[in-house]
């Protein structure tokens, strides 16, 4: 089955240096942080792919390059068979992101608090042409709204009446405006209470099903991602290190990384077991280790994960960067 969207050794590199005065007087070089360095991965329609990560590992801006909101340094992005990239520059541009939709992660921020429910959700119909007159307009809306489990006489209020969670879904009625197909969910519940969590995630899974949605739904919580994924890609320091089916990667993880990761999980059947935290800091993403980025924290690593980077390779129907998995060290 050929995937929906596919993408190929995507980069993005950010110019944070000083001003280029200051440079020259302190003499110091340009600074460059590569936020996202050669990611690939694939996504079938109507599947979910996540992403895990600690903070600052490159996340968002993996989920910013596939809506379009940056221009990848380098590799590509393919969805249904289109180099997406080279099509947003272009009059078709328009339509295409009307097939690739994104939900931010702060509801409080997303949403323009002068603008009523109805022009939020509607702003995207008449940005795209498919607008008709205004009652034709205002049903659409109402849909729309009852979709996310929301009523139709919400649309008159203002962002400031609803809760964190009715936020959300209102986020995810613009979101589903101009009927996507790709939806990018850059940590839609982390503002959100747990119990609220759970109720957003359903509403996302059961939209699934019935539109046949494809998503890419980024996160730091293992628990979320078990409940809403089909497969898992496993972030550190702007690359993939591990890319597995869900059952896999949680009852066999592979990489060292994801295996403390996954540790660190409270489990009910564990209760008094010490947990193991995940050991060491997050390197500096501007002069980050030689090698892989990951052996100055790992137990396993030797002399060849300091010097050379591992790519990531097929092992056992998972892929994973890690040169002590491939050499049956692990």
């Amino acid at each position: 089955m050929t995937a929906l969207v596919q993408a190929q050794d995507l980069a993005m590199t950010f110019d944070v240096s000083a001003p280029w005065l200051n440079r020259v007087l302190e003499r110091k070089p340009r600074t460059l942080l590569h936020a996202v360095d050669g990611v690939s991965f694939e996504i079938e329609k109507g599947k979910t792919l996540a992403l895990v990560g600690e903070s600052g590992c490159g996340k968002s801006t993996v989920a910013r390059l596939l809506v379009g909101l940056y221009e990848p340094t380098r590799g590509h992005l393919q969805f249904d068979g289109l180099d997406a990239h080279a099509v947003f520059k272009t009059p078709e541009g328009l339509k295409l992101r009307s097939r690739i939709q994104m939900i931010f992660q702060d509801p409080y921020a997303s949403l323009n608090p002068r603008w009523l429910v109805q022009d939020i959700v509607a702003e995207p119909l008449i940005e795209h042409g498919l607008a008709g007159e205004p009652a034709e307009l205002k049903a659409v809306v109402g849909e729309l709204l009852s979709s996310v489990g929301l009523s139709p006489q919400d649309m008159s209020k203002y962002p400031h009446q609803f809760s964190g969670g009715q936020r959300q879904r209102i986020s995810i009625a613009r979101a589903l405006a101009t009927r996507p197909e790709f939806l990018v969910c850059d940590e839609p519940t982390s503002a959100l209470d747990v119990s609220v969590q759970a109720q957003v995630l359903n509403i996302m899974k059961n939209l699934q099903r019935k539109l046949g949605l494809t998503y890419l739904f980024i996160s730091h919580n293992l628990a979320v991602v078990r409940h809403v994924s089909d497969e898992v890609g496993v972030m550190y320091l702007g690359r993939l290190v591990e890319l597995a089916d869900k059952h896999s990667l949680f009852a066999r993880p592979k990489h060292p990384y994801t295996r403390m990761l996954i540790d660190a999980i409270p489990k009910m059947h564990d209760t008094g077991q010490a947990r193991t935290p995940v050991q060491g800091e997050v390197p500096n993403p501007l002069s980050p280790p030689g090698g892989c980025a990951f052996h100055p924290r790992c137990p396993h690593a030797n002399e060849r994960c300091q010097s050379e980077r591992p790519l990531l390779l097929p092992v056992g129907g998972i892929r994973i960067a890690c040169h002590a998995a491939h050499e049956g060290r692990i």
